[in-house]
C-alpha cells in the first residue's frame, strides 16, 4: 500500500488503517475518521475541514464506513477532485459495488487480498443457487439468535470479499437490518432466509 490518494477494498478496517499509519513518516499527519454503519455528511464537512487546516506538512485523511450513500460520495467529490496542497484522501470501502462513477474516474482502487476466515459457514457463496440456499436454511433452522448473528457476519463477509453479487447500498443496508432484527426476536430462519435471497437476486450472472 502506498499513501497516495485513493480507494481500498476491505472488510478489515482496523488492519488496513494500522498498515496505512505504519507507512506514515514522521512529519506527516495521519487524520482517521471511521464509522460503524454509514458515512454521515456531518463526517463530510469534518473531512474537509480537516483537508483545510493550514499545514506545512503533508496531511493523510482516511475516511472509512461500512457504507458511504451517494449523496456523501457526491459531496466529497469536489475536495477529492481538487485537494488543498499536500492533502491525500484514502476512502475504505466494503466493496467496489458502491462505489460512484465520478468517485472511480478521478481516484485508483486498490482490493486488498485478505482471507476468507470462515470455516464453519458450511455454505458455498461462490455457487449459491436456491437448493443450497434451502438446504442451509434446513441445516440451520434450530439455531438461536446469537448462532444466526454471527452466520449473518460471516454470510455477508464471503459476499463482499468473494465479487461474485451486486452489492448496492440496499443490499448492504440488509445485512445490517438483519441483525437488529434478530435483536427485536425476529426468527432465525425466517432472517437468514430473506438475506440468503437477497443476495440470490444480486448475484452476478
Amino acid at each position: 500500500m502506498i499513501l497516495h490518494s485513493q480507494v481500498i477494498i476491505t472488510t478489515h478496517f482496523d488492519d488496513t488503517i494500522t498498515k496505512l499509519r505504519n507507512l506514515a513518516i514522521d512529519n506527516e499527519t495521519f487524520v482517521v475518521i471511521q464509522r460503524e454503519g454509514n458515512f454521515l455528511v456531518d463526517d463530510v464537512k469534518l473531512a474537509i475541514e480537516k483537508a483545510y487546516m493550514a499545514s506545512q506538512e503533508k496531511t493523510i485523511i482516511v475516511l472509512a464506513a461500512d457504507n458511504f450513500s451517494a449523496i456523501v460520495q457526491n459531496r466529497l467529490l469536489k475536495v477529492i477532485e481538487e485537494p488543498p496542497p499536500k492533502k491525500e484522501f484514502i476512502l475504505l470501502f466494503t466493496s467496489k459495488a458502491i462505489i460512484l462513477p465520478t468517485i472511480r474516474s478521478r481516484l485508483p482502487i486498490t482490493i486488498l487480498n485478505e482471507s476468507l476466515d470462515i470455516p464453519d459457514l458450511a455454505l458455498d457463496m461462490m455457487r449459491l443457487d436456491i437448493r443450497l440456499v434451502y438446504d442451509f436454511i434446513q441445516e440451520h433452522s434450530r439455531i438461536n439468535a446469537s448462532k444466526a448473528k454471527e452466520l449473518v457476519e460471516q454470510i455477508g463477509k464471503t459476499a463482499i470479499l468473494s465479487q461474485r453479487y451486486n452489492l448496492d447500498e440496499k443490499t448492504l443496508n440488509v445485512m445490517r437490518d438483519s441483525v437488529k432484527a434478530l435483536d427485536r426476536g425476529s426468527p432465525p430462519s425466517f432472517i437468514l432466509t430473506g438475506l440468503l435471497l437477497k443476495l440470490l437476486a444480486r448475484k452476478k450472472r
